[in-house]
């Protein structure tokens, strides 16, 4: 809607109720909500702790809450620089449709230029057409030849438990 007016502002503290019922939606579009079992202790940590580890931007439309976009900064050892990668972008089913994933995306890709990152990058799900033809639209490119790895959970455990005298663990694990 032409006369909608869209706001993006940083997350705070005070929105991480906010933020989880985001996810929540999100989680269940993309058929895993049983995968989405983060606290409100889990984010005031990792957006706002000491070392925050991601960063969220709001969007909101007539002064209502409408989206949002977590990020956090990547790095290229062949660019030499950093990335801005974005882990998850979603707008309420509502409010697509008006222009508020693209305001957040062109957010971002200016943020990155701003911070002198060398890359805006993101993953999709396969089955996602509408977010293909989002994201193609907006001049993006899939990576041929290469897929997403990923190690979790007790897969995780069991790497980090069972690694050997040559892992990079135990390089940096000083003796005795």
């Amino acid at each position: 809607m032409p006369n909608d007016t869209i706001h993006l502002r940083p997350a705070v503290p005070a929105d991480i109720p906010l933020v989880l019922e985001l996810i929540a939606g999100l989680a269940e579009y993309e058929r895993l909500a049983h995968e989405a079992v983060a606290t409100a202790a889990d984010l005031e940590a990792a957006l706002f702790g000491p070392r925050p580890a991601a960063e969220v931007v709001i969007a909101e439309c007539d002064g209502q809450p409408a989206g949002f976009a977590l990020f956090f900064v990547s790095f290229s050892t062949f660019l030499g620089k950093p990335g801005l990668y974005l882990e998850d972008l979603y707008v309420l089913p509502a409010l697509r449709g008006r222009g508020i994933g693209r305001r957040l995306m062109v957010h971002l890709a200016r943020l990155a230029l701003e911070r002198g990152y060398g890359r805006f990058e993101w993953s999709v799900l396969d089955w996602n057409t509408p977010a293909i033809d989002f994201y193609r639209g907006l001049g993006a490119r899939p990576m041929e030849g290469w897929t997403v790895q990923r190690v979790s959970g007790d897969a995780l455990r069991t790497l980090a438990a069972n690694g050997d005298a040559g892992s990079a663990h135990a390089l940096a694990t000083p003796p005795g």
